[in-house]
């Protein structure tokens, strides 16, 4: 859909100059004068707004005749990793036990330090230090189903036991024949169309799902750590496989409702406030006000958007349903553009559904 709303372009254009990440996805902006289109973090040279078009989608901006920069490569999954990072990451991946040295990747013919930089961005750590975590993660497991020390530690890569006791006390702050008494958050990122997504989750279910760029994000994973008593640390289980699954198929329309287990911790109104949240049906909205009636609590209207402040758990329970009784949109963590886009998407999926019905 190609945006005429003069104030929505002059907003557009501005988070464009800013290089706002809240608006990933959002909307993608094509230039007359070069017939490229971008998005609207990309680190090209900023054009005059004369000269911009702005489309809703990518399909959109391709059909009217324009190309993807080549600096942004809008056409792929907003903030993809790049080609070397991927191939990287399957590296680790296939090959958990094995150290990748940075003499390989350049074998490979992939940049070892574009490779670090990108990770010391995006997970603010080393490859290599990603790399030792996924094979502590390794090891914790293996401890967890009853094998030994010695067993744990070669059949996750090391050689030394000496080696392997240092860096599990090291991240995981104990020694290893305590695995049993100690509980682990694994932390897994994974792109989507508005932008990458950080996902968190126990052996109960997911705690966190929160947009990468969310300013108190920092905070919240110390507050999930101290509260469920657990160290964070990079991988994945079962439950971060199938959100990410359940929220690629949600941004396809083909996911009206999901059902991963959660590990939310909070307080009783809290825990109140979060389930109804997940009641409210796709494509629908409820004010505050509504939302405090249904727990019974009509006059808790502050006291429900505070709890809804409070929610780590990004569209799995989704607070972006909820806006003000005047129908303006309110606070949300990821940013007011993309709760907008959120509910036009919902919209759209359920106008769809209801004509071919």
């Amino acid at each position: 859909m190609l945006v005429e709303n003069r104030k929505i372009i002059r907003q557009y254009y501005q988070a464009l100059l800013d290089r706002d990440s809240q608006y990933l996805g959002v909307f993608y902006v094509a230039v007359k004068t070069t017939n490229i289109f971008c998005i609207a973090t990309c680190r090209a040279r900023k054009p005059k707004l004369e000269n911009v078009v702005f489309y809703t989608t990518a399909k959109e901006a391709l059909s009217n005749g324009f190309r993807p920069c080549k600096v942004c490569r809008p056409t792929e999954n907003v903030d993809e990793p790049p080609v070397a990072v991927k191939r990287a990451i399957e590296l680790v991946t296939k090959n958990p036990d094995k150290k990748i040295p940075d003499d390989h990747l350049k074998e490979l013919g992939y940049s070892p330090e574009k490779i670090r930089r990108w990770f010391k961005k995006h997970h603010n750590m080393t490859f290599q230090a990603y790399q030792r975590m996924i094979r502590i993660n390794m090891a914790y497991q293996n401890l967890k189903k009853g094998n030994s020390v010695t067993t744990s530690a070669f059949k996750s890569g090391y050689q030394s036991l000496s080696g392997f006791g240092y860096t599990f006390k090291n991240l995981l702050k104990t020694a290893p024949e305590n695995a049993g008494l100690i509980n682990i958050i694994y932390l897994h990122r994974f792109t989507t169309p508005l932008g990458p997504m950080f996902a968190c989750a126990t052996a109960k279910g997911l705690c966190l799902l929160e947009f990468t760029d969310h300013r108190m994000l920092e905070s919240e994973l110390k507050d999930l750590g101290r509260r469920l008593k657990a160290m964070i640390i990079a991988g994945k289980n079962e439950h971060l496989t199938n959100v990410e699954k359940q929220i690629r198929e949600y941004f396809d329309g083909k996911r009206y409702v999901f059902d991963v287990p959660l590990d939310t911790p909070g307080t009783e109104f809290q825990q109140k406030v979060w389930h109804h949240l997940k009641e409210i049906p796709f494509g629908s909205t409820r004010s505050y006000k509504q939302q405090a009636v249904a727990i019974g609590q009509p006059s808790a209207v502050r006291a429900v958007a505070s709890a809804n402040g409070h929610n780590r758990i990004s569209i799995v329970i989704p607070c972006h349903r909820v806006i003000g009784s005047d129908g303006t949109l309110t606070g949300y963590a990821g940013g007011l553009p993309r709760k907008h886009w959120l509910l036009e998407h919902e919209r759209k999926i359920k106008d769809s559904s209801l004509e071919r019905g």
